[in-house]
């Protein structure tokens, strides 16, 4: 009965993960800690190899729909571990309750902006950086349409994926929903690229921090294994549907899950002793 209704929720974080970028640990941290009464370790460990699911599920899928920039991703990693260092280095010496609750405030504004702005984020014009290193692309939309999208801000949203680096460190949360914000808000990269994009580069940040969680033990095969499996169907099903998904509801479903994180964020802020 454990494994089975851990299963079920995998499959719905799967799904959610797959569909927007993010990882599933979002779902299924919460569930393993409060719902199974696991470890915060267990679980956090369980969630990184479930992430990595979510991107090796997904990433077929969206490399032959043609929705994952490789050469962008390459690039932003780079923001991203080097903020990950950085936020290492420094993660003694600043108030995590402040940057909870700081961060859950920027997190709901950011949402409230993206529900206002109408349309899909299509930029016509390509920065230097992105004319240099070939970062443009096109894709094919759920109406059968080729879609040519440029990228716009390459400097301000490497700043962001090292901010997004920086802040993952410091908090011990995964990084996928600031991925999409950065690319979809700062770079105007089209909301079903930036899912797919940060779905692979979620995958290379966490395959890289499974490696400490399991030499230290806290992998436990008898968590880990259904999360990965339910997981891997619905990360699987989520990168089928996404391709036919309006953008627009990509996004309000995106929105929906940043309130939740928000909050999440703002509540630990507040009863962070």
């Amino acid at each position: 009965m454990y494994a089975s209704l851990l299963f079920l929720i995998s499959i719905c974080a799967g799904f959610l993960g797959a569909l927007l970028g993010i990882g599933g640990g979002i779902i299924v941290v919460p569930a393993l800690t409060i719902l199974f009464g696991v470890n915060i370790r267990y679980a956090i460990a369980a969630s990184l190899i479930s992430i990595i699911a979510t991107s090796s599920g997904a990433a077929a899928s969206f490399l032959r729909d043609h929705l994952t920039n490789l050469r962008l991703a390459v690039l932003l990693e780079l923001g991203t571990v080097a903020g990950a260092m950085v936020g290492f280095l420094i993660s003694s010496q600043i108030s995590t309750a402040w940057l909870y609750i700081t961060f859950g405030g920027f997190l709901l504004f950011s949402g409230v902006m993206m529900l206002r702005r109408k349309g899909d984020a299509v930029s016509t014009v390509d920065h230097p950086w992105s004319e240099r290193l070939r970062l443009a692309g096109q894709f094919m939309n759920e109406k059968g349409q080729l879609i040519q999208y440029k990228v716009e801000r390459v400097p301000l949203g490497l700043f962001m994926m090292f901010f997004a680096g920086v802040l993952s460190a410091l908090l011990g949360i995964g990084s996928g929903i600031f991925k999409v914000l950065a690319m979809d808000g700062a770079m105007k990269i089209p909301m079903k690229i930036s899912s797919a994009t940060s779905n692979f580069m979620i995958g290379v940040t966490a395959t890289a921090s499974a490696g400490a969680f399991l030499l230290r033990g806290d992998i436990r095969p008898e968590v880990t294994c259904p999360v990965s499996l339910g997981i891997i169907v619905g990360s699987w099903i989520g990168a089928r549907v996404m391709p036919r998904l309006p953008a627009q509801t990509i996004k309000k479903v995106f929105v929906v899950m940043l309130t939740v994180v928000a909050f999440q964020m703002l509540y630990r802020g507040f009863t962070h002793e």
